[in-house]
């Protein structure tokens, strides 16, 4: 009797057990199968959906619109009429055409024409009339001939004396042993990095100009340009770049096609440095293969202050150098949960809602004081954004164990708790950014 109900102890045991653990793999499914349908929805949104990360201003007083915008003081509308004069504005056609140059063809009578059809007396110029066209003058292509007078002395040619030689100065070309002149590089350059014009349709215009450049030698044009002259500026813009205390930082991914030893398929990247808001505007470009930390950390070595980057922890640990976060980054993590959250989610879409509130209030601070001088906008973001930022925190950890971690939302308030200390950087500084946007 007593093996049995050992027995049966113990087959209840085993499947309270095994209840426990097919409970724990149903959960785990789910929340597995609720993230993969996240990740659907934001693919779906991604592809056709908008890609505005504006909110609407509703949501900005989410839960005390009437609290925040109710105001005794103001006195109740009344019925009246108003009259005011408005000076006429500028038609957008005369401001389009006010920078461009301007040549006057003037069209008037010859002195037998100004003759009265009536009476026969003079005409006089009684008023004009004007009609503006646009004449756009295509590319030409010209040869410039230099020619080098080379001088002698008669006098010492007629006398058997040693008799100098003197040459004219003439400027050096820009590209010793070929036909290329500055402005042939400058356009060629143009042409295919600011119109993107690849060489093969530039050796095709050239031709219907009469000239014809095979693309190759287009190419030494670039790359000749490229590294005997415009390096030299880029080392200027460089040097300036780091004596700047103010930087902006962000990397892409790029696929270059021919590379040596390396498949088309492979991803490279970008990385982009620039100057603050204060500074004379300078973005250089950092070609690498890969996206490690090496790369940020020898192109900003001798560089020292504020970095504006976004999550990528490539940019932690320089020395020197203070990392500022981007809420840009921050709040498009709350925007995307919202939008990979299913209708039917009405509790979790709030909370989406209450962290996008956050992040709007602290941008719609920053619109308030975009034309601000650095130490007004410094003094109004501890007394306006901190009192924000600091509401922000508490909600962030209290809603860490109420969602999912894996769970779109869940990855939104991860994201800010782990980028905090860069989040709050830019309220050390008046010229700092609140995001990496620029």
């Amino acid at each position: 009797m007593e093996k049995t109900a050992q027995t049966s102890k113990e087959t209840i045991e085993y499947y309270k057990e095994r209840n426990e653990t097919l409970q724990m793999e149903k959960e785990a499914l789910e929340a597995k199968l609720k993230w993969y349908e996240e990740q659907f929805r934001l693919s779906q949104h991604r592809r056709f959906g908008t890609s505005s990360e504006k909110t609407h201003p509703d949501q900005l007083s989410l839960f005390n619109e009437a609290e925040a915008t109710a105001d005794l003081a103001v006195e109740e509308p009344t019925v009246e009429t108003i009259t005011y004069k408005r000076k006429k504005q500028r038609g957008q056609r005369e401001q389009m055409l006010e920078n461009l140059p301007t040549e006057t063809i003037e069209h008037r009578l010859s002195d037998e024409e100004q003759v009265c059809s009536c009476c026969g007396g003079a005409l006089h110029e009684m008023s004009t009339e004007v009609r503006r066209e646009i004449e756009v003058i295509p590319a030409q292509a010209k040869i410039k001939k230099h020619v080098r007078y080379v001088y002698s002395c008669r006098h010492c040619e007629h006398n058997e004396i040693k008799t100098p030689i003197v040459t004219a100065t003439m400027p050096e070309p820009v590209y010793p042993g070929s036909l290329a002149s500055p402005s042939a590089i400058a356009y060629t350059m143009t042409q295919k990095y600011v119109e993107s014009m690849p060489l093969y349709r530039q050796e095709k215009h050239l031709e219907r100009f009469g000239l014809y450049i095979p693309r190759q030698t287009l190419a030494n044009w670039i790359m000749y340009g490229a590294n005997t002259w415009l390096k030299l500026i880029h080392n200027e813009m460089y040097e300036h770049l780091l004596k700047q205390d103010i930087l902006h930082a962000d990397e892409t991914t790029l696929q270059v096609l021919s590379e040596p030893e390396r498949p088309a398929t492979s991803t490279s990247y970008i990385w982009l440095y620039r100057t603050g808001r204060e500074s004379s505007p300078i973005v250089l470009y950092d070609y690498q293969q890969t996206r490690a930390s090496k790369h940020p950390r020898r192109f900003l070595a001798n560089f020292q202050g504020y970095l504006h980057v976004d999550g990528y922890a490539g940019y932690n640990g320089m020395t020197g150098v203070t990392l500022v976060g981007c809420w840009a980054h921050a709040r498009r993590k709350f925007t995307e949960a919202l939008k990979a959250l299913p209708e039917s989610a009405s509790t979790s879409a709030v909370k989406a809602k209450e962290g996008l509130a956050f992040c709007n209030q602290l941008f719609e601070i920053e619109r308030d004081l975009k034309d601000a001088s650095p130490e007004e906008r410094y003094e109004k973001r501890l007394e306006r954004s901190q009192p924000i930022m600091e509401a922000f925190s508490a909600w962030l950890r209290e809603q860490t164990p109420r969602v999912l971690p894996k769970s779109a939302l869940g990855q939104a308030i991860k994201y800010c708790r782990n980028q905090w200390d860069k989040l709050e950087a830019f309220l050390k500084d008046g010229r700092l950014e609140i995001d990496n946007n620029r």
